[in-house]
């Protein structure tokens, strides 16, 4: 009908002006559905969360599915996504974990994993909305917030190192010892664990853990990678936590490299891993049987694990830069017996000796040898060549 045409043809003239043609909440490109309450432009995915949020939900319409009215129409031409962003996110604390839909690509290595435990890892973005357009934490307005608070002292759900059961473990986060504790009872004297958090790496992991709001924790302990496995039932509880440790870490180090800008320290924050799943692999003298173990790729650290939930890694490789000895290629050895079910080689190269992998496919023999050489081309930084001298003498 000639009035819907003329609709679509104002929306589409709408969503090319700057901003508009990325999604207001998570940036992806070529957004196709509109909110008539907040005047942005959002993405299939974020409409979900959107639609759920009481007040602004009504109002979530298809750019081309929906019937639109004259005056939304007129309401999405006055605002959009940079207006919006202004208003809404005013004042983002930098340290605050802003999701993009990038974020739920990087848990596609787990796809071995039992159906029951693939839930879609969208907690952070759910938080993020619901913290700009619900409770309004970005507008400028004074609100203290929970994770800018110096001590965080709170009940967490915790999977058992040895049995696999989730208890209710007390955690504490400080700011002034820049230290995470964790008690076995509540009243409990002394910690179970004191880490430091400028040792910590923080990433949600819903489908590993089994639950939507499912964080695990990694840090060093006494040279290896120590995992713990953590949930709240409460979802904003759980991301408060995660970003009350990023808000931590960036005190910490801002103190540690103070002629360093914003833009140089994020990076140091908690990320995500570059890639986990499963391959198998032989042992140092490469007669040893091919045995499936799960992989997580921490940067430069490569660890391995007989199970995707075990506290501690089987083993670990330091990655290092390829002029010092390091390399990733397709292929075994010459020679090699390969008693396993998968064929799709790759060898790396490192100053102490060669690990012989194997993927269950040439895709992903591919994507993991694409992350190993994309990190092995980076020149290190001071810190990592210290990593790599540590890691030198524990093996």
């Amino acid at each position: 009908m000639p009035g819907n045409e003329r609709v679509s043809r104002l929306l589409k003239e709408i969503i090319q002006k700057p901003g508009n043609d990325a999604c207001a909440d998570c940036g992806a490109p070529d957004p196709s559905w509109g909110s008539c309450s907040l005047g942005v432009f959002i993405c299939v995915q974020c409409s979900g969360i959107h639609r759920n949020i009481p007040d602004i939900g009504m109002k979530v319409k298809s750019l081309s599915l929906s019937r639109w009215e004259d005056q939304e129409v007129k309401f999405m031409a006055e605002n959009g996504n940079e207006l919006m962003k202004h208003k809404y996110e005013a004042v983002v604390p930098v340290y605050y974990y802003k999701p993009t839909h990038k974020d739920c690509q990087s848990f596609t290595a787990l796809w071995k994993l039992p159906v029951a435990l693939m839930f879609r890892p969208r907690v952070l973005r759910e938080q993020w909305i619901r913290a700009k357009y619900e409770r309004k934490e970005f507008t400028g307005e004074g609100k203290k917030r929970t994770y800018e608070e110096e001590t965080r002292d709170g009940m967490l759900m915790k999977r058992g190192r040895d049995n696999g059961q989730f208890l209710n473990r007390r955690f504490v986060l400080s700011e002034r010892e820049g230290t995470l504790k964790y008690f076995t009872k509540y009243d409990a004297k002394e910690p179970k664990a004191v880490i430091k958090v400028d040792s910590i790496n923080a990433a949600f992991q819903p489908e590993k853990i089994g639950n939507p709001n499912g964080l695990q924790i990694t840090y060093l302990k006494d040279y290896s990678t120590r995992n713990i496995f953590l949930y709240h039932d409460n979802a904003k509880e759980i991301v408060d936590w995660f970003n009350s440790i990023r808000a931590i870490q960036l005190h910490y180090l801002k103190v540690a490299f103070p002629g360093a800008n914003d833009a140089e320290l994020m990076p140091k924050l908690t990320r995500n891993f570059l890639k986990e799943g499963y391959m198998e692999k032989t042992g140092p003298r490469h007669t040893e049987g091919f045995k499936k173990r799960w992989f997580t790729l921490d940067h430069r650290r490569l660890m391995y694990y007989k199970d995707p939930l075990d506290a501690f890694a089987k083993g670990e490789a330091f990655l290092g830069h390829q002029d010092h000895g390091y390399s990733a290629s397709p292929g075994l050895p010459a020679g090699t017996h390969c008693n396993g079910a998968w064929q799709h080689g790759i060898t790396i190269v490192t100053p102490e000796r060669s690990f012989l992998f194997t993927c269950e496919t040439e895709v992903e023999q591919q994507d993991w040898l694409k992350h190993f050489n994309d990190v092995i081309s980076i020149q290190m930084s001071p810190q990592e060549y210290s990593m790599e001298a540590m890691f030198r003498h524990k093996h």
